[in-house]
């Protein structure tokens, strides 16, 4: 079955930098856009960042634009997302997810990792 697994997340000070993996198998990843959604305590999920099948296109939220950088590797079927300049209020836990090109919405989710930036 497909399985998305993230890791990475942690505790870091703010100003300081984190990168996020998102290992996948179960589906022949390039064919699935992917994407990086958060969710906060007492928050809705919210979108962080997209990437295309070739990484060639990529999307961001504007809360984290120019401080983030979402990149995939086909070959290994791994998914990152890069996140530099880390405020307080990018704390949340952070989610990997998939869908076919063409699909509406994201279908696999991962299990989430804890991101929390200390002030």
């Amino acid at each position: 079955q497909v399985q998305l697994v993230e890791s990475g997340g942690g505790l870091v000070q703010a100003g300081g930098s984190l990168t996020l993996s998102c290992a996948a198998s179960g589906l022949t990843f390039s064919n699935y856009q992917m994407g990086w959604f958060r969710q906060a305590p007492g928050k809705e999920r919210e979108f962080v960042s997209g990437i295309s099948l070739t990484g060639s296109r990529t999307d961001y939220a504007d809360s984290v634009k120019g401080r983030f950088t979402i990149s995939r590797d086909n070959a290994k079927n791994m998914v990152y997302l890069r996140m530099s300049s880390l405020k307080p209020e990018d704390t949340a836990v952070y989610y990997c997810a998939a869908r076919r090109l063409g699909a509406g919405s994201y279908m696999y989710w991962g299990q989430g990792t804890q991101v929390t930036v200390s002030s």
